[in-house]
């Protein structure tokens, strides 16, 4: 379903010639998102209804000045109850615009917010060792402890604490 949203966002955004500007909006929308409980409970929670879903969700919009395709997008989720799922769809709009521009996309895990700057670092590292363009799409985990799991196509990298700690312990289980 997630995909089927973000292929029709994409087309359209395509047709209007503002890809950038509608994923500049929808990765802010998931900051908001992100940030915030109430906000999270709001789109994840089956006990609100339809409505007040899409009258609390324009709210949001209007006060965050995201419009457009994006702002008509997530009201459409939340109109068609699928409020729920508008991570995942965000997820593979990102995807297929990466894809388009000929990224690779990595998923990062780590355990807390990213700045800039160590987006910016990851991102280069990542273009370093692929000699393409990456995009990353970040997930924060704080069960991992610290830390970073990087997964690139069918490869992965696991640089995580909660690893590390789990490595020992087993190792320390041998010893005994």
């Amino acid at each position: 379903m997630a995909g089927r949203y973000a292929t029709a966002l994409y087309e359209l955004a395509e047709d209007a010639k503002s890809t950038d500007a509608v994923l500049k909006d929808l990765q802010r929308f998931e900051a908001l998102v992100s940030g915030s409980d109430d906000l999270k409970r709001l789109v994840k929670s089956p006990v609100f209804s339809a409505g007040e879903q899409l009258g609390a969700i324009t709210a949001i919009l209007d006060k965050a000045k995201i419009s457009g395709l994006a702002a008509n997008f997530i009201k459409l989720a939340a109109k068609n109850r699928r409020l729920f799922s508008v991570d995942a769809m965000i997820r593979a709009f990102r995807a297929i615009v990466a894809k388009a521009r000929g990224e690779l996309t990595a998923k990062v895990t780590v355990a807390e917010e990213l700045n800039d700057a160590r987006i910016k670092d990851i991102k280069a590292a990542l273009a370093d060792v692929t000699k393409k363009d990456v995009a990353i799409d970040i997930k924060v985990d704080p069960s991992i402890i610290g830390g970073i799991i990087v997964q690139l196509g069918s490869r992965m990298v696991d640089a995580s604490l909660k690893t590390r700690l789990s490595a020992i312990q087993h190792a320390m289980k041998e010893v005994r």
